[in-house]
């Protein structure tokens, strides 16, 4: 091989060897500057509940409120529940207050007899927002959302219960204290139980408290000897003494707010509920995605925000049948139930 050739094969054989090098390099990813998803920051928010007397314990309107705030809780994590519990009027301010100063997204005061201090509140720091169960009195204010309730509905629906079951004609109701929002309950229960007993006397006393069950059973245990084999009772913790005092007497009683069958197995034919678990997680979500408004937010049958409690296993068949047809009937429009004490001359509580 002359000088020439070996030159040639040798310039070739670098050229593929180069080649070859530089196929083999490793190419490094390119940098940017994306932030991963997981680097992202979830919204949280924080909600805070303040009781009415009646306290978080009270198996009735607080409690309900309370479960479905853990409930949400549980399910997303981006909602941080919290309560405090009211033994006085005199805390309600105060509790109002300490969720402020802590910085919390929302507080809901539960029951009309907050609304003078959430009404201060608000006022006074108008970039926070509320939620108030009960009470629409405060519905002008922006930063206030008014969760209300047909609760006459419901009881509309327990009074037919209690005039279908009734075998003396006389049935009970204990209200805990008289106000526009609480008179409906009575308008609706003495209704329900006049449109399918029309002979039937509706014993009522207001109990004036949402907290003390001796009351309650008093005011249950003197309708008893007059009679009463049903009693209705929309008086929170007050409430309890009702049920008590039924079950120990051997009568009916019905429950409120929540099914509170559970508690007297043997005596709460039904209750009437009234979902503020679910107007509590309603308004709570509503501020987690920057959709709060403040004024009246209304539920009734349409929305399932009040109902018959779904335990009927006491209710005779024919009991259940009118409560069906009465549920139509106000769904329809055929009967609509009276919201006032001129709508209902039979209510005779006062203040």
């Amino acid at each position: 091989m002359n000088m020439k050739k070996m030159i040639a094969l040798l310039l070739a054989l670098v050229m593929v060897l180069s080649l070859v090098a530089c196929g083999s390099k490793t190419q490094e990813p390119e940098q940017t500057d994306d932030v991963s998803n997981t680097d992202v920051e979830t919204k949280t928010i924080k909600v805070g509940m303040v009781t009415d007397v009646g306290g978080v314990n009270d198996q009735s309107f607080n409690q309900t409120a309370w479960e479905g705030l853990k409930d949400l809780a549980e399910k997303n994590s981006s909602i941080e529940v919290q309560y405090l519990e009211s033994a006085t009027d005199a805390d309600y301010s105060s509790n109002i207050n300490t969720f402020i100063d802590e910085g919390y997204d929302l507080i809901i005061c539960v029951g009309f007899m907050l609304a003078d201090a959430t009404r201060e509140a608000a006022q006074a720091n108008p970039d926070q927002k509320f939620a108030i169960i009960d009470d629409a009195t405060n519905a002008d204010l922006d930063n206030v959302a008014c969760l209300m309730f047909s609760q006459e509905q419901a009881s509309y629906l327990v009074g037919v219960a209690a005039g279908m079951m009734t075998k003396t004609n006389t049935v009970g109701y204990v209200q805990g204290m008289v106000s526009d929002s609480m008179n409906l309950f009575g308008y609706g229960y003495i209704a329900g139980v006049l449109s399918v007993n029309p002979d039937a006397t509706v014993l009522q006393y207001n109990a004036n408290s949402f907290a003390d069950s001796a009351v309650g059973a008093a005011a249950a245990t003197d309708m008893i000897a007059k009679g009463a084999d049903v009693i209705y009772h929309a008086a929170g913790g007050t409430g309890a003494g009702v049920i008590n005092a039924c079950d120990e007497n051997g009568i009916y009683a019905i429950g409120v707010d929540s099914d509170q069958s559970h508690i007297a197995p043997n005596t709460v034919i039904t209750s009437a509920m009234k979902r503020v678990d679910i107007a509590s997680q309603d308004i709570s979500l509503a501020v987690l995605n920057d959709e709060f408004t403040g004024g009246v937010h209304q539920y009734d049958l349409t929305n399932g925000g009040v109902d018959i409690a779904p335990t009927q296993d006491l209710l005779t068949e024919e009991a259940i049948a009118a409560v069906e047809a009465a549920k139509e009937d106000i769904l329809s429009g055929a009967v609509v139930v009276p919201t006032t004490a001129e709508e209902c001359p039979e209510f005779t509580l006062v203040g």
